[in-house]
Formats: structure tokens, sequence, C-alpha cells
């Protein structure tokens, strides 16, 4: 996201001397992407950040893949995925494919005892239930209801919750993600008729630094395993960055949704693009005011992409028995549309109060063992009159 943002202290001039107060310097690191080229920012920390004491088990934690190649349209009670107190055992893979995993998580507990990175995948982490503070080592960001936490691969983060009852909709992205370029300038800048502004987003402010040493476990997911690394020191001792590779969120509650005359497709809903797909935000929004107008969607072929949608909150016009936390898949190959009688019934109708996070992907996407165990079996019958 191309945002100058700093916080804390650091020296006027990077790759230069920056004394501590009692004595020796702060050591700089550059965190950044897709090597040199890509978005980045200056860190300085009160110890190397370079210091393993013992690398412990790793964990096989790859996607269990029950159908590779899939036609179904499927529908996933989300909700049924059982609550767990750690944050990284709750994650369950439900679609996949070599771009993009997507899951759900439903938490109870914070994570006190260990450090997380994913260190090859951007995170995209939306907040169906639970309130809270991302903790990282560039900054905290409260989050509640309704956000999109967007962290970078590479980030040390902790999830702490104030709340039990937390349901979480995830992506790991193997490309970076970012808001779609139609909606700004050459230089980055949101354009005047996008959706939402650089005003919208929430970005780390509270910086906690720690000047401890003992063992800090940090747990790193890499080609699907997870390993313990212990390291000499607390890995939140930043005490100063500036630049453009941080973490931020956004709350869907802040997407101005674009409407018309007659009923508008998808990408006026985009909210997040990587190379590979693309996040839309459909919000509550006023229906569309051409005299003869059919506000609820026509039916489309799937001929490019997989399309997922999330269920959040509201009437989801489209669709009939759609609840909270449900998921539902529309594979390419064969075209959808309303349910039976959706088509009719949005018919002199005003505005929607639905909310839905949807992800469209360019390649297929795999069914997880973990998603077969909560399919509703029956949905691809669901368009029989």
């Amino acid at each position: 996201m191309p945002i100058y943002h700093k916080v804390g202290k650091f020296p006027q001039k990077r790759h230069t001397q920056f004394e501590k107060p009692n004595g020796g310097i702060y050591y700089e690191q550059l965190f950044g992407t897709e090597g040199f080229h890509g978005f980045s920012s200056l860190l300085y920390q009160v110890h190397r950040p370079t210091q393993i004491k013992e690398i412990l088990q790793s964990v096989n934690v790859a996607p269990e893949i029950a159908v590779g190649k899939n036609i179904k349209p499927m529908l996933l009670e989300g909700f049924k995925v059982d609550p767990t107190d750690d944050f990284l055992e709750s994650r369950k893979y439900m679609l996949v494919n070599k771009d993009v995993y997507m899951g759900l998580a439903a938490p109870k507990k914070s994570q006190t005892n260990y450090f997380y990175k994913n260190a090859d995948a951007d995170e995209m982490i939306f907040v169906h239930r639970g309130k809270g503070v991302l903790k990282t080592f560039m900054g905290n960001i409260p989050f509640e209801y309704g956000d999109y936490l967007i962290i970078p691969r590479g980030m040390i983060y902790q999830m702490h919750f104030e709340t039990t009852d937390n349901r979480l909709f995830f992506l790991e992205s193997f490309s970076p993600i970012y808001t779609p370029k139609r909606y700004k300038n050459a230089s980055g800048q949101h354009l005047e008729h996008s959706p939402f502004c650089e005003r919208d987003f929430k970005l780390p402010t509270e910086l906690e630094t720690y000047d401890e040493k003992g063992d800090f476990l940090i747990k790193v997911k890499k080609e699907d395993m997870l390993h313990d690394i212990v390291y000499a020191t607390h890995p939140f001792d930043v005490v100063g960055w500036d630049g453009y590779n941080f973490p931020w969120a956004f709350s869907i509650h802040n997407f101005e949704p674009i409407t018309g005359r007659v009923h508008q497709p998808p990408p006026v809903h985009q909210t997040f693009e990587t190379n590979s797909f693309v996040v839309c935000s459909f919000c509550p929004r006023l229906y569309d005011y051409h005299p003869k107008s059919i506000p609820a969607p026509y039916n489309h072929s799937n001929i490019d992409s997989d399309e997922v949608l999330y269920y959040v909150d509201g009437d989801f016009m489209s669709r009939n028995n759609i609840k909270q936390g449900h998921i539902t898949l529309h594979p390419k190959g064969v075209p959808h549309g309303p349910a039976p009688g959706a088509y009719e019934r949005s018919i002199g109708q005003t505005k929607t109060e639905e909310l839905a996070v949807m992800v469209d992907t360019f390649r297929p996407l795999q069914i997880t063992k973990d998603a077969m165990g909560i399919d509703d079996g029956k949905y691809y019958k669901s368009w029989l009159e």
C-alpha cells in the first residue's frame, strides 16, 4: 500500500549510526518485499534480530486435500467449525490453490506464549465476531467486527482478544495484497471515485518496545511447515521505523457502495487485488433505480474464475436459506445465479442490508477435508424449481 508512515524514533539519514541514550547503537533492519524492488520499511531495534538460540520441532501444516479437481457448487456451514483455544490450531483451511489458502478460525484465547510469522504469504484476516488488538513489532492496531486486517509476509505478530466468541475468515496470499489499481493515480493515491480512501485505513500507532533477553518462541510458517524457533531477545524491540511496508486495517463498514440505474457487476465492489485473485465487499446499499430494473444479479457463467462468498450479515437477496458464516463456492465450468424466486422477488425492492466478502480466484480451488466436514451436501441442487 503506497502510503508513507512512521512510528517512534529513527535517524534522519538511513543506514547511519543511531546511538542509544546510554551508549551503543540501535540495529537497523530492512523489512521489504519482492527483493529490493517492492514496498519496504526500515526498522531500528534494541538488539540484533538474528539471535537464534534453538530450532525445535517442525510440523507439517499443509492443507489436506479431499477433492483436487472440483466442479460441484458447495455450501459450507462455517459456524460449525469448533472453537479452539489456540489461535494457530483454530485455523482450518477450506479452499486452496497455488495462489491462495482460504480458511476459517474460531480462537477463544489470545496468543500469549508465542509469536507468529508467516514467511510465505500476506495474510488477510476478516473479523466476523470478536474484538481485540493486533500486536506487531511495528505497532498495534485495535480491531473489531467488520475489520479486514492486512498483515504483510514476514510480520511478527500476536492476536490479543478481548472476547472468547471470535469468528475469523482468513486468506493467505502468495502474492502481495493491494487496493485496486483503477482506484489510484500513478503515485498510488486513491482517486475521487474510489469507494474508500486513505482516511479510512487504520494504521499502526502505539509501539510497544521491549528490551528483554530470554527464550522467546516464534512459530514461523514456511513451505507448509510450522517451525518453532527460540530467539534470545524479545521480537518487539523496535524503537522506531518508517516506510511503506507495514500492517494495516480497513473496516468493511467504511466501504461506500457504487450503485447505478441498472444492476452493477461485481467489480464495483472490489476492495483488494493480487495478481491471482480479487476480494470484494458487498455492503448495505440502495438498489438500482431504473423503472424496469431487476436488482437481483443476472445469471452468469464462471468461465475464468472460481467464486467464493463468505456471508457476514443481513438479508442475502440472491440466495435462499443463507445464514451467517456460510460460504458458497461457485466453481468455473458451470453457470450460477439467483436462487429460484429471488430474481422475481427483488423487483420493486429499494435497498439491501446484505454484508458479505467475495473472493474470485483466477485458478480453480481444491477442497480440503475440513471443508468436506461442513459441506451441506445438497447446495448444487438449489437451483431446481
